[in-house]
């Protein structure tokens, strides 16, 4: 790995020891797909760049971590660049002081590739409207994290109110594995299902947009219930014969049950957050199904 540290630069200086620090490795930029900017406080910055790292290996990428520090300070720029450390791209680390922590748009403008896509990653609090967001508008795609939020349900009932296509949530890409193995349940008829819950951890988001998806790809009523957890822990769902049910019980398998059939051990893996930003760096689309599924959680249509 190759590391640079700057003190007291600005945004030009950076892009020009960029273009020389690949020069020195060999990585030139024209083999990069994406620009990740993640936005954080110094607490998430270790992880939420380490996840993403991890996450790029498939799509190289110019990461961009903006973390602002303190307001107080005198406005300053310093800056780390990482260049072949767990990413087949660039990490720069971004800390603004001053003045500047209400800018790193301006700090990022610089820095951005040209004509190549932009995802911006939010992993802990995130502005209400990610689209119209200083950094938001430069993405693509906005990726947020409702779990990460002091109230996860609220935050995803709050999040059609800024909804600008391209945005998605965290809490909607762990219930992808849910959702796929309940879509094959159905694969051999069972009849209609008349009503059903999902269980789940108090104040668990995932729950919420798993029972309106749910509803509204079944319609029928699905509510959510408290279970003890971890996360989500089970969906059941009553058909006329008896009941369609998916019960998690480690962070690695759970069992799939089916009336007149014998109950099935099925994968259903805990993720970790490299996993899911990999699976939303795959998509630069709006998500239409994510846009339907939290107009339904803003209008309580999981029972809750």
């Amino acid at each position: 790995m190759t590391s640079f540290l700057m003190g007291s630069t600005t945004a030009s200086e950076i892009a020009a020891q960029l273009t020389r620090l690949r020069h020195q490795v060999g990585a030139p930029a024209v083999g990069m797909v994406l620009t990740v900017v993640v936005v954080c406080d110094e607490s998430h910055q270790y992880d939420a760049v380490r996840a993403v790292s991890e996450a790029s290996r498939e799509h190289p990428s110019r990461i961009l971590a903006v973390v602002p520090r303190e307001r107080e300070e005198a406005t300053r720029l310093d800056a780390e660049i990482r260049v072949g450390e767990l990413t087949t791209g660039e990490v720069v680390l971004l800390r603004l002081y001053g003045e500047l922590t209400e800018h790193a748009d301006s700090v990022l403008a610089p820095l951005l590739l040209t004509d190549i896509p932009v995802v911006v990653w939010w992993p802990g609090e995130a502005p209400e409207a990610p689209g119209k967001d200083p950094v938001g508008v430069y993405g693509q795609r906005r990726v947020t994290d409702a779990r990460s939020a002091p109230d996860g349900v609220a935050a995803i009932k709050s999040r059609i109110h800024g909804y600008t296509p391209g945005d998605t949530d965290l809490a909607w890409t762990r219930i992808t594995p849910w959702r796929s193995l309940l879509a094959a349940a159905f694969d051999q008829p069972v009849g209609k299902v008349l009503d059903g819950y999902v269980e789940a951890e108090a104040g668990h988001p995932s729950a919420h947009l798993l029972a309106v998806w749910l509803s509204g790809k079944l319609d029928a009523p699905i509510r959510v219930t408290e279970s003890k957890g971890p996360g989500l822990t089970a969906v059941r769902l009553r058909v006329q014969d008896g009941e369609v049910a998916v019960e998690r019980h480690d962070s690695r398998t759970a069992t799939l049950k089916r009336p007149g059939q014998p109950d099935r051990q099925v994968a259903l893996a805990r993720r970790p957050t490299a996993d899911l930003l990999a699976e939303e760096l795959r998509r630069l689309d709006p998500d239409e199904v994510y846009e339907e599924t939290i107009r339904g959680v803003a209008a309580g249509f999981d029972g809750s």
